[in-house]
């Protein structure tokens, strides 16, 4: 969160795997890469991807993701209400 406000991306991230539930661990990382236009940088994806991984660490840790059984990703009550999505 930047000064307690959250960040386009991660509201981004928990609508992503809101829309694929229960979303395989990796694929934050691929969805984000295909919602952004790419950049002309040849580094961009993988700069995403890598994001990607620091971000669902950080969403786990505030508690608006969870990891499911089967090594996913889900949104929490919490996830939802952040992204202003009913239950």
């Amino acid at each position: 969160m930047s000064d307690g406000h959250p960040t386009a991306a991660q509201k981004e991230a928990p609508r992503l795997i809101r829309d694929h539930e229960p979303m395989p661990a990796l694929r934050p990382a691929d969805e984000l890469v295909a919602a952004r236009r790419p950049g002309t940088n040849p580094g961009h994806a993988r700069a995403i991807a890598r994001m990607a991984g620091t971000l669902a660490r950080r969403l786990r840790a505030q508690g608006f993701i969870a990891e499911t059984r089967a090594g996913g990703w889900a949104t929490t009550a919490e996830g939802r209400a952040l992204i202003a999505c009913p239950a």
